[in-house]
């Protein structure tokens, strides 16, 4: 015979610890259901963008990739992000690693601002231009 409820109680409201409601707080597919790597993707592609529109042709061809973490390195300061050269037929990628640049800034607004000096380096890197020709706003976040 299962056991009586206490008067009041619904079943299924609460857990057993008696916490409240598990799982999703917002609907799937709302902006409040990203997770913290979506929006830093989506970051990321908003920075790139930027620049994209400044160099069209120039970058055209260009991937943009997001990892967590550099590989290893054997001394020096982290990486925030790498440009990886074109083979063949294979498009040069702009790496950024995201769990550095999270570490680095102390707010979202630093996070913007690191994005858009560690894409501006990479893009300067790859074009062999100066950073600061890149994004006329480099350095000044």
């Amino acid at each position: 015979m299962p056991a009586a409820e206490p008067p009041g109680a619904t079943s299924g409201a609460r857990d057993r610890r008696g916490r409240g409601l598990r799982g999703p707080l917002a609907p799937a597919g709302s902006p409040l259901h990203r997770t913290r790597a979506e929006r830093f993707d989506e970051q990321v592609l908003d920075a790139f963008e930027r620049l994209e529109r400044r160099y069209v042709r120039e970058l055209a061809a260009v991937d943009v990739a997001v990892e967590d973490v550099p590989p290893p390195a054997d001394a020096g300061p982290v990486r925030l992000g790498d440009v990886i050269a074109g083979l063949g037929t294979r498009p040069p990628v702009l790496v950024v690693y995201r769990r550095a640049v999270e570490a680095r800034a102390t707010s979202p607004r630093e996070v913007e601002d690191l994005l858009r000096e560690v894409l501006a380096e990479q893009v300067a890197d790859l074009l062999g231009l100066p950073p600061e020709q890149v994004d006329p706003g480099y350095g000044q976040g």
